[in-house]
């Protein structure tokens, strides 16, 4: 493609969403090695650049994978992708693993830090990379805030930084990619937004008055690109200023022919009218600034009511831009409702992104505050709100109707045709909206309120953007515009504490804000101090000021509840955890769920709740401190706590024997409704989501003494932690289930209680710990005269002992429980020390002893569905394969307890099986399979933070790595 200037552009970045200058570099941290200057271009040829330095990537495969990894920088790129743009269709055999010898390469020609820049994740792999080291990234920020300078009217700014984008361009994006797949798919798109740059500088040159220096230059583009129509409409505009109509009507009869003779249309509309406007020498092409017309004496006023615009606003960038592209997406009028809790910064960010568009609305700006929540609790009528409207609109007061509809009517038809923007803020709900809204599509609406405005959604076409919480880096940002980066900078302790302790609510962290800068000789450290103790955080976020108290502004948002509802608001900031379901909450209120689900829609309408995962509510941390400050007799919270605790034991218990029905149950929970847990998915699921909600209601009932319901809930939770692998958390509810245990005095749950907490010490390692509690539950078992008791302890400290490297020892107690369960114990428990006879004995080297108790095991678990049982069995029997030299056995067992380890959900010992798995392939020289087997188990092992597993299994892969290394193939 031919470039008409030195410095040529495209639209760049596909999605970036933020642009920088050229020669802008980041210093890229790279695993405490010493800082590098990166700078990685793909506008032209691919270069890369390190502390001023040109890297040479020299092998063209590897070029193609940098590139594509630069495109989207920090982001994965699937391995597919990946071997789909280096080879097409047809991607040879072991494409996969010459991807991965080539990303190999690439890290080396990176250098010292290449394993840092170039990341392997399991699906494929990322540029560790900011997106201002990478031009097409810095070209499409610099673009985006070119537009933005454009639209506010600053053209020289906007043009500046146009020039600068321009610069980047070196020649053709990825010019030397030797990909079919980027240059069909990828390129066009660059090239497309390069032109769409151009354009863009020419309307503002245009509107500079540069006409006659731009004649030439675009006499250029449109030989070159001669169906693009924006240049040649810019060329006959130019030509016209410049004198030279004529010339500008003949361009127009050159267009006209192109078209006809290449695709047989006409010109477009828009260039149709500028012929017809160059024909009548219309004068409006005689300015150079379509906005620098003035007002006809006579018109009517151009009303500006918005406040100021807030002094201190940080972050809400995506806010921002979901609020234009929410009103650029409209076709007709754009009602845009922001939503939110009190304090959250609707108003500001409303008016925030009002003062940055008042180009938008060339006729002016309306502003009321409704009063929908506000300390007299009494919300603006609307009839007032539009009688101030008329009166700013320059309707005398003998002209306003008495009759509210026709005073709505007046209204809308003043609006009809005007480009206005309306801020109602602080609604009270959408009846108080609509009489406000314009009739025409010209204005927009920008609505702030508590209320979640459902309704306004549903009948008028709103668009409801939430309003969140900010982030930890935008309110840092927040406390640095007001206090200064030096000061905030020096204690990054006590500001991360500060952050935390305002919890993201803007209102708070300004008024942490304020008091810190009038006391500018105060630590910090001393503020943050002050808001630690959360029973009197909400006194230290109160100025004596309603506007600027927490919990005035809280107070507002509770107003118009009724007792009952803010009873349920009180009870819920009771109930631990971060979130809540409506069955628990239920539970906790002590309401009907249908009556329960009312009393939460309500809350969540007035934004005091909200749903962040469908089906769970969540409470603001603030919020949560002022609603447990609303009373509550004594009573009446520890009745209600307890019947949070009993619903999340007894549905516990529940779902447990689901994962678990050949469990000997106990027998004190009380029965639950498992209604909703069906089958094992909706009970893992169940587990999954209430999980931390159930390690809390552990540790509530611990400290209220309810130790029944403390051991129970350790032994509910038990098959989920060992399934899942949760091995501390497993330890953690054991500890105080047998704690409990003891108190109650119950000789057999207290057997239990040490046989699992000793079980939980042995998968962590701690022996002493395990043989300790174990031998208790053994003595505890025998002293309760339960012979059944006593087998379970032998098992677990068959499994304790082998866990420490005893092996001798193991078998004899595996040998003992299966004696007792077979004079005492269901089948399924036969099974299980069969399986453990036979597994050690295969660590013992005994393989005839050991196959004979492994099939004689399966054989049991088979005929009663215990697939957890069959799972161990089938992996013991590849054990015992694998070791005897069946190695085709070997994954046939394995592949058997895969599958059913996966259908369990028991990701535990999934681990260990594909551990063993990649072994036997290593075995066969299936060495992709060990591969792919080891680097799944590398990742449930981390997972399960089992790091001595996952330190033995990456060492097997780096040996494998290392002997199947191959040759990159030539280019």
């Amino acid at each position: 493609m031919a470039f008409t200037r030195d410095v040529c552009v495209s639209g760049g970045s596909l999605d970036c969403p933020a642009p920088l200058w050229h020669g802008y570099r980041t210093e890229w941290p790279v695993r405490g090695r010493m800082s590098r200057v990166w700078d990685f271009r793909l506008l032209g040829g691919l270069e890369v650049v390190r502390d001023g330095e040109v890297v040479p990537v020299p092998a063209p495969k590897q070029r193609v994978v940098l590139g594509s990894l630069l495109l989207t920088p920090g982001r994965v790129v699937p391995a597919g992708e990946l071997v789909d743009r280096l080879w097409g269709e047809a991607p040879p055999d072991g494409a996969r693993a010459t991807l991965r010898n080539y990303v190999m390469r690439l890290r080396r020609a990176l250098g010292d830090t290449g394993a840092d820049l170039i990341v392997t994740r399991p699906e494929g792999y990322l540029a560790a990379v900011d997106e201002n080291q990478v031009d097409l990234h810095q070209f499409q920020r610099s673009m985006r805030r070119a537009r933005e300078f454009a639209d506010s009217g600053d053209l020289d700014q906007a043009g500046a930084l146009i020039e600068t984008s321009l610069g980047l361009w070196r020649g053709d994006p990825l010019l030397d990619l030797p990909s079919d797949k980027l240059h069909a798919e990828v390129v066009p798109v660059l090239v497309e937004r390069r032109l769409a740059a151009l354009e863009l500088r020419f309307d503002l040159d245009l509107r500079r008055g540069l006409h006659q220096e731009l004649v030439g230059e675009l006499g250029e583009l449109v030989i070159a690109h001669p169906l693009r129509e924006r240049f040649w409409a810019q060329r006959m505009l130019a030509l016209y200023r410049s004198g030279r109509q004529a010339e500008a009507l003949e361009e127009y009869r050159a267009l006209s022919q192109v078209l006809a003779e290449e695709l047989g249309i006409d010109p477009s509309e828009p260039v149709r009218q500028l012929h017809q406007q160059i024909l009548a020498g219309d004068p409006k092409l005689t300015l150079p600034d379509k906005y620098s017309a003035t007002p006809q004496h006579g018109a009517p006023p151009v009303p500006r009511q918005l406040p100021a615009a807030p002094t201190w606003f940080a972050g809400r960038e995506e806010e921002l831009t979901q609020l234009t592209a929410a009103m650029d997406d409209e076709t007709g009028m754009a009602v845009i409702a922001l939503v939110g809790a009190g304090g959250i910064g609707k108003t500001c960010l409303a008016l925030h992104w009002a003062h940055r568009n008042l180009h938008r609305f060339p006729d002016g700006q309306l502003f009321v505050d409704l009063r929908g929540f506000s300390p007299d609790g009494q919300p603006m009528c609307s009839a007032t709100a539009v009688r101030g409207f008329l009166d700013a609109l320059g309707v005398a007061a003998a002209r306003v109707p008495t009759d509210p509809h026709a005073g709505e009517a007046l209204l809308r038809s003043l609006l009809a045709t005007r480009r206005m923007l309306l801020v109602l803020d602080n609604a009270a709900d959408t009846a108080q909206l609509v009489p406000l809204l314009p009739g025409g599509s010209s204005c927009t609406v920008l609505v702030t309120s508590r209320d979640q405005l459902i309704g306004l959604a549903a009948g008028h076409n709103a668009r409801r953007l939430p309003v969140e919480v900010l982030t930890g880096s935008e309110g840092r940002t927040l406390l640095a515009s007001r206090l200064g980066r030096e000061r905030v900078s020096a204690e990054p302790a006590a500001v991360a504490q500060l952050l935390l302790h305002c919890a993201g609510l803007p209102l708070a962290l300004t008024i942490v804000a304020g008091r810190a800068q009038e006391h500018a000789d105060c630590p910090l450290a001393t503020v943050a101090e002050e808001l630690r103790d959360a029973t009197n955080r909400l006194g230290v976020l109160d100025e004596g000021d309603p506007a600027a108290s927490v919990r005035a502004v809280l107070s507002w948002s509770v107003a118009d509840l009724t007792t009952d509802q803010l009873t349920v608001l009180s009870l819920l900031a009771l109930a631990p955890g971060a979130d809540i379901s409506l069955s628990a909450a239920a539970a906790l209120t002590g309401l009907p769920p249908a009556q329960a689900r009312r009393c939460l829609r309500t809350l969540e309408r007035v934004s005091l709740l909200r749903q962040q995962v469908y089906g769970r509510y969540r409470m603001h941390d603030l919020i949560r401190l002022y609603a447990a400050e609303q009373p509550l007799q004594p009573q009446q919270r520890d009745e209600a706590l307890l019947r949070l605790v009993e619903h999340y034991t007894h549905t516990a218990f529940a779902a447990d024997r689901v994962l678990n029905p050949h469990r000997d149950p106990i027998t004190a929970v009380a029965p639950a409704d498992s209604n909703d847990l069906v089958d094992r998915h909706t009970a893992m699921t169940w587990f999954e989501q209430e999980h931390q909600h159930l390690l809390a209601a552990q540790q509530l009932a611990a400290r209220q003494g309810w130790h029944e319901l403390v051991w129970q809930l350790a032994w509910a939770t038990d098959t989920f932690h060992q399934q899942r692998g949760l091995r501390h958390e497993e330890l953690a509810t054991w500890l105080a289930g047998a704690t409990s245990a003891q108190h109650l005095g119950d000789t057999a749950a207290e057997s239990t209680a040490c046989r699992f907490l000793g079980s939980a010490h042995a998968r962590l390692g701690s022996h002493a710990e395990a043989v300790t509690h174990l031998g208790r539950a053994l003595a505890l078992a025998v002293q309760a005269g339960d012979p059944r008791l006593q087998a379970h302890a032998h098992h677990s400290l068959a499994i304790a002992e082998e866990i420490c490297g005893d092996d001798h020892l193991a078998r004899e107690h595996a040998v003992r429980a299966l004696e007792m369960f077979q004079q005492h114990g269901p089948a399924v428990y036969q099974a299980r020390s069969l399986s453990e006879v036979g597994w050690l004995s295969a660590r013992l080297g005994e393989y005839d002893r050991a196959r004979s108790a492994c099939e004689d095991a399966l054989e049991l678990f088979q005929r009663h569905n215990h697939r957890a049982g069959q799972a161990d069995t089938q992996d013991s029997l590849g054990f015992i394969a694998h070791s005897t030299g069946r190695y085709d056995d070997a994954v046939h067992h394995y592949e058997q307890a895969l599958g059913l380890c996966r259908a369990l959900g028991f990701t535990y010992g999934e681990a260990q099986t594909l551990e063993r798995l990649g072994h036997t392939h290593t075995a066969l020289g299936n060495h992709e399979r060990a591969r792919t087997a080891w680097r799944q188990a590398v990742e449930l092992y981390q997972a399960q933070q089992r790091s001595r597993q996952v330190d033995i299994v990456q060492r097997e892969l780096d040996q494998l790595e290392a002997v199947t290394a191959v040759p990159e193939p030539r280019g």
